[in-house]
């Protein structure tokens, strides 16, 4: 994997946990990146590796004049789809990581995507079928790919097609809650607070500074603990692996400035808390957790409410990703903006169509197969 097309560009792959040396370019590149993504946030990345990492790595697109300069970032892992069939060259996400976009500079972004496609389809070590996991289709990389491949007529297909609540008010900020929220939840959710607030006072905080962010993540962490995700065994708190990965991950960023943990207490009780992480413009939903001792109050639904009037009132916040799954009961009454979501797969060569072909038949297998095994736990647990 150590080839180089000649073009105006230069692409190299390094393992993704050894790109140490170029955290500053990578941070100017995600400074200058067409669609920001927390997940490929340098602190949140190195936190992932070690655990969700094996064999990842990352095609750097540099350019060669007149300075050298990171306009390009791809995390990939080259795999087999359900152990058998042709290579896919894969992005890298994990189950913590839910975005799977590339960091392209925005002044670049076709000429920088052609240049990873042209690495890709010349270098032999590389599968010449791609599967870029959950992009966000209406977002400016995704409309980029889109000209890239038209202009080549290579062959693509989405899979695991649906929309996720996106907050994206624009300029019309101070309504924005009034034509989002239905009658309803714009009654109902003043009214649980009243109810809350008769056994103390109800308030919301965002700790600003890295000790008290700390302090704030470690009561997500016993109330993750104390709720379902505990009792099923996926807290954090569960894996000690998982837990040094999400306290890293969340200090890492908290240095930078770039975890936010909102906090709903009633007196000084800790009721909800939520996570997320901040690049460039845009705030990505990562977690939150409640004391379901208090679940008729809906503590989860008041606590966004004031994180999204917190963000309507922040000019530098240009849009929230909720991260969220399609339909979600909590943020889909409260967001009136969605975005499409997929994964795609791509072939970067015309002459590829057989073995295209056959990476989509295994691929509606796997999804086939995830489904199905999802309805028997589902049935198990009920």
């Amino acid at each position: 994997m150590h080839g180089t097309v000649r073009t105006s560009f230069d692409v190299e792959c390094r393992p993704l946990a050894a790109l140490g040396d170029i955290v500053e370019p990578w941070q100017a590149l995600i400074a200058r990146a067409v669609e920001p993504n927390a997940f490929y946030e340098p602190a949140f990345a190195f936190a992932g590796a070690p655990v969700f990492g094996r064999d990842a790595r990352a095609l750097l697109v540099w350019s060669k004049s007149p300075e050298k300069r990171l306009l390009g970032l791809f995390p990939a892992r080259v795999a087999r789809q359900c152990g058998v069939g042709p290579r896919l060259l894969g992005g890298w996400i994990h189950p913590f990581s839910l975005l799977g976009t590339p960091l392209v500079d925005r002044g670049h972004a076709d000429a920088v995507i052609a240049a990873w496609l042209d690495h890709v389809a010349h270098e032999p070590a590389l599968p010449n079928v791609v599967l870029l996991p959950t992009l966000s289709l209406e977002g400016p990389f995704c409309a980029a790919l889109d000209r890239v491949l038209a202009r080549r007529a290579l062959t693509h297909t989405d899979f695991g097609l649906h929309q996720r609540a996106l907050l994206a008010p624009g300029d019309d900020r101070a309504d924005y809650l009034t034509q989002a929220m239905g009658a309803k939840h714009r009654k109902e959710l003043p009214r649980r607070r009243r109810r809350l607030a008769e056994l103390g006072p109800v308030s919301h905080e965002v700790p600003a500074a890295e000790p008290e962010i700390a302090d704030a993540f470690e009561q997500f962490l016993e109330l993750e603990a104390r709720g379902w995700k505990g009792h099923r065994g996926t807290a954090a708190m569960n894996s000690e692996a998982r837990l040094g990965f999400f306290r890293e991950a969340v200090t890492g960023l908290a240095r930078e400035g770039k975890t936010r943990v909102d906090v709903l207490r009633v007196g000084d009780k800790v009721i909800a808390t939520s996570i997320a992480l901040r690049s460039g413009d845009a705030l990505f939903g990562w977690k939150m957790a409640y004391d379901e001792d208090y679940k008729k109050f809906s503590p989860g639904a008041l606590l966004m409410l004031d994180l999204t009037k917190d963000v309507l009132a922040d000019d530098s916040l240009a849009r929230v990703d909720s991260c969220a799954a399609a339909d979600h009961p909590l943020i889909n009454h409260l967001w009136n903006g969605r975005h499409a979501v997929a994964d795609r797969l791509l072939t970067v060569g015309a002459d590829r169509g057989a073995a295209f072909g056959t990476a989509c038949v295994l691929e509606r297998a796997r999804r086939r197969a995830i489904d199905g095994a999802k309805a028997v736990r589902d049935k198990l647990r009920h």
